[in-house]
Parts: structure tokens; sequence; C-alpha cells
């Protein structure tokens, strides 16, 4: 190998990387790492090290287990040095124990693995995170086949109800922790969601971001206690980003933001904040509830009406009304965002107050606003 990387050495970078790229990833780390500090920066690159195939392909077409000193050297040196940009790896079963707890893979998003029993994979898995189209997918994730399922966190485009009809009553008394999230409104809350936590009959810990249209009234502290709490005896951490939104067909009664507070009263370990405005413009009502400190990276759909706090995991915000905006509520988001990267503004009605009303001098224009992080700004009126 030293005679081999001398010649290689005399090779510009743009050759090397043309060879190394003719080679498994994994040939290239095992051969090249640790051989000088020119090709250890080369085979550093995120090319030879996204994804890393640790199994040995037969002549049968199998797929084996590495050799043993190349295991070794692999689990003792070559992972623990490349273990932040490994972000697939493919693993023959009986190495698997080997490779996984040799280093931590913090940026990992993609496990192949070989040669196991269908037994032992649904038993080994206990906490799943998915990306999923459709609730139909959800629901098809627990039908039984993952039994030992302690933690899940569902991330959904939209909940919809499908032809498709697959059993939502079987119990799921393992699931320790749930978490749903989903961006697009679903007016299925009652009919899908529900259901499915009722399932859950030994859940402990329940976290929900939804955007919930409705009929006739919104989703408050007595809806939630009601179908949701009161359903699940040993909860006992429930974290919620809930905005539900609803036609004004001329009702005799709009709910107020005093009486959605005062129906999470019983909400004693929790401080919750609750927002409702209605847009008669548009004809329709809109309730934001949410658990504080607030969690989310974005917070959308703010008012005039906006309850102030600080909110520091939040990177993108959007603004809606039909009242103007005036430059203390820009003051406010400001100082209640301070990490904001993105803001789109959403309001067809311009600023009334462009001078500082305390200024005796009636040209005096207001403060400038800063947003240190911000890079982008949409305007949608």
């Amino acid at each position: 190998m030293e005679r081999l990387s001398v010649k290689l050495n005399d090779l510009s970078d743009e050759i090397l990387l043309l060879i190394f790229k003719k080679l498994d990833n994994t040939e290239v780390l095992y051969s090249f790492i640790g051989v000088n500090k020119r090709f250890n920066k080369l085979v550093h690159d995120s090319i030879f090290t996204n994804h890393l195939t640790m199994t040995r392909c037969s002549s049968n077409g199998s797929f084996d287990r590495l050799d043993n000193q190349i295991l070794d050297r692999f689990c003792s040196q070559i992972l623990p040095s490349v273990h932040h940009k490994i972000k697939w790896l493919d693993i023959e079963s009986s190495s698997m124990e080997d490779v996984l707890l040799c280093t931590s893979y913090p940026n990992l998003c993609g496990l192949g693995l070989y040669n196991i029993e269908k037994d032992i994979a649904l038993r080994i898995f206990t906490e799943l995170h998915v990306k999923l189209r459709n609730f139909t997918d959800c629901l098809y994730l627990l039908d039984g086949r993952f039994d030992s399922l302690q933690k899940l966190f569902v991330d959904i485009h939209r909940i919809l109800s499908s032809q498709i009809i697959i059993d939502n009553k079987k119990q799921l008394p393992n699931l320790k922790l749930f978490s749903l999230y989903s961006e697009l409104d679903t007016d299925k809350y009652n009919e899908l969601i529900m259901p499915l936590l009722h399932r859950m009959i030994n859940l402990e810990e329940l976290d929900l971001h939804l955007v919930v249209y409705r009929e006739k009234r919104f989703i408050d502290g007595y809806d939630l206690k009601y179908n949701i709490i009161n359903n699940l005896l040993r909860l006992n951490k429930f974290v919620f980003n809930i905005r539900s939104r609803l036609p004004l067909n001329d009702q005799v009664y709009l709910s107020s933001n005093e009486d959605c507070q005062l129906s999470f009263n019983d909400f004693k370990n929790n401080k919750i904040i609750s927002c409702i405005d209605y847009f008669p413009d548009r004809k329709e009502g809109q309730c934001h509830i949410y658990s504080y400190p607030y969690q989310a990276k974005y917070y959308e759909y703010i008012t005039n009406n906006f309850p102030d706090g600080l909110f520091k995991y939040v990177r993108e915000v959007s603004l809606y009304d039909e009242h103007p905006f005036e430059h203390e509520f820009f003051v406010k988001i400001a100082k209640s965002f301070p990490f904001m990267e993105q803001l789109t503004v959403n309001n067809e009605k311009p600023q009334k107050n462009k001078f500082d009303e305390q200024s005796k001098d009636d040209n005096r224009h207001l403060s400038v606003i800063q947003y240190p992080y911000l890079s982008v700004v949409q305007n949608r009126a």
C-alpha cells in the first residue's frame, strides 16, 4: 500500500477523486483513511461518507458479514471518525450490534438491514420516526405488525379519509409516546384522529400539531378534556399546538378568547395560551391554542391579537389580519421571535400611523426595527 500510495500521491486531486468514485465507499475509506493527511481530507468528503454499505456480496448474490479484520477496523477507527457525516448505513444483521454501538450517528436518516429475521426486526424496533403522505399509511403501521412499538413520531402531509377500510379499533397497549404533526387543515378530527388516540390505552406522552376545520365550534380545553384526557388515563404529558377554523354562518353566539381560556382551568400542569379571531371579510373564525413554552419551528396566522411571549424555537412566521398592522405590532413580533428567519405578511390594509406619535416633531419617522436573522420576506397582500 505504501508503494501504491506514493504513485497515487503524484496524481492531482481531481484525478484521485475520479479514481475513488469508481470504488465502493467502504473500500475507499478502508484503503485510504490514515495513509496521509491529503488522502484523509479527500476521503472524508461527503461523497464517500454519506452512504456506507457494511456488507460483502457473495458469488450467489446474497449479503454476508464483512471480514472480521475489516469490520474491527471500521468499528474502532473509521466509523467514529466519520460518524457525523453518515446519512445511510447498510448492515448485515450479525454485525448490526457492532456497527450501531461503536459510535453515534446524529445525521443518520436511513438504515438497511440484511439477513434479519422478521420476528427479530419487529421486536427490536421500539421507536419509529416517519413522514407519510396520508393517514392510511399511519393505520397500516399500527395494524399489529409493530406490536413492540413504544414511541411513534408521525409527520403526515394531510389527514384525509380513504376508500380503503383498515381496522382503527385494535388497542395499542405498548405505545407510550405518540407525536402527530400535520401542517395542512383536516376536517377528520373526530372521524379519524380521535379513534386512533382512543386505541392508545396506556399512552403517557402526547404531542399534537394540527390545523382542524370544523363546522360548529372551536377546539378548546373542554374538547381536549372530553375527547382525549378522559380517555387516556395514564397520560401525564400533553403538548399541543392546534389551530381550529370554522365558517361564520350568522351564529347567535361567538366564543371569546376569555371563554376559551376558562376552558383550560383544569389544566393545572400546563400553561396554555389561546387566541381567537374573527374575519368578517373571509367569513371565518380562528382559534389557536397551544401549550407554552412553544416548541414548533413555525407560527402561522398571527393577528393583531397576538398575546406576546418569547418563541426562541420559531424560525418561520406568517402574519394575517383584516385590520392594518401598525409599527408597535412589528416591534412586538421582533421581540417575540428573536431568531426568525422567514416572514410572510398577508394584509391588504395599509399601515395608518407612519410617524412617531410620542414625538413633538410631527415629521419624525418611526424607529427602525431590527430582525438580525431574517433572510426571507414575502408579501402576499
